[in-house]
């Protein structure tokens, strides 16, 4: 029969032994020793001056005057003394103040590796916050990080189908103030809300053509450009049959008209309603051609703003001149009759 255990080394009464209570109370000191193993340091390799009964060490490397040649081994203060326990490999031991737990890996004390965890497949996940079954991924946080590994990085949101929402939304208090994405088909819109409820496209950009629609006809300005030098919309042909134009459309009136440079780069007025050009200024020759009747702006002899202000080559009709209404042009002086050049009067 062997004298102790295999794993704690108790030792084993024996037969017909004298004193069996030594033996007995041997084994249980052992037991004390080391059973819920909870250390109060497991830094120090000089014991401390004023141990008391019962206080647990474990000794770090390298041991020195008592704990001399007992590195990593549990000491224990008791009847005045020290007593030291080998450690077997894998047992745990609770650093008391600290709350750490250090594991015995067959050489020295270490932290104790982090469990594996299966990250596939959880129904949810919630980073310092509660997720559901709605959110199944909730963060609260300052900021979220994704990074490349290496090269690119791309966030995808894939919807089931055309008329389902694939879109990202800005919230205040946990009301939509803002939704961009494809929202109820392949349209790629940004939409805002004053309330959560009610949406306001601002932007759409047609799925196949490319084609932009701003604003949604709510309000008196649908689009602004802010710039603090010279701002300017710019409609740019980059080939093709060459031209560019924008059409200005009044739904209620009924107006129509179209701006445009042609093939040729002349510059044209047009009125869409009616398919009728109004205007042409000629790229080559700056000729201004009116496609109907040029009105003049009206005045009396008395409300005739000043010739010199308005400057030489102007041209108003004056309705009440002594000799009948007639056009009249600034030479830079006075304002004069075309037909006889004869001052106004």
């Amino acid at each position: 029969m062997p004298e102790t255990s295999p794993a704690l080394a108790l030792p084993y009464l024996q037969p017909a032994q004298a004193q069996k209570h030594v033996t007995h109370n041997e084994a249980l000191r052992i037991l004390d020793a080391v059973t819920q193993l909870s250390v109060l340091n497991a830094e120090l390799g000089t014991p401390p001056a004023l141990p008391a009964d019962g206080d647990r060490y474990i000794v770090a490397a390298p041991g020195a005057v008592a704990w001399a040649g007992q590195d990593h081994n549990i000491a224990l203060w008791v009847d005045e003394s020290w007593q030291f326990f080998e450690p077997g490999t894998g047992w745990r031991a609770d650093i008391a103040g600290s709350g750490e737990t250090l594991r015995f890996d067959g050489t020295a004390w270490v932290a104790p590796a982090a469990p594996e965890i299966d990250m596939q497949n959880l129904p949810l996940v919630g980073v310092n916050a509660t997720a559901d079954t709605t959110n199944r991924l909730t963060v609260a946080a300052d900021a979220t990080l994704l990074s490349h590994a290496g090269g690119d990085h791309q966030v995808k949101i894939n919807k089931s189908a055309s008329s389902d929402t694939a879109s990202l939304l800005f919230q205040t208090g946990f009301s939509g103030r803002a939704e961009i994405g494809t929202s109820g088909d392949d349209d790629f819109a940004i939409k805002v809300s004053a309330d959560g409820t009610t949406f306001l496209r601002a932007i759409q950009v047609d799925r196949t053509t490319g084609s932009v629609i701003i604003g949604e006809g709510v309000g008196t300005q649908t689009l602004s450009v802010m710039a603090e030098d010279a701002p300017s919309v710019r409609v740019h042909n980059t080939g093709g049959i060459g031209g560019a134009s924008f059409i200005m459309l009044d739904e209620p009136s009924g107006g129509n008209w179209k701006f445009k440079i042609t093939g040729a780069g002349d510059f044209k007025l047009r009125d869409e309603a009616n398919s009728e050009d109004v205007l042409k200024i000629d790229k080559a020759t700056m000729v201004t051609s009116h496609f109907g009747p040029v009105q003049l702006c009206s005045y009396s002899v008395a409300t005739l703003p000043s010739a010199a202000t308005a400057g030489a080559g102007a041209q108003v009709f004056v309705t009440d001149e002594t000799g009948g209404a007639v056009p009249a042009f600034s030479d830079g002086t006075d304002w004069r009759r075309v037909t006889d050049r004869t001052v106004v009067s």
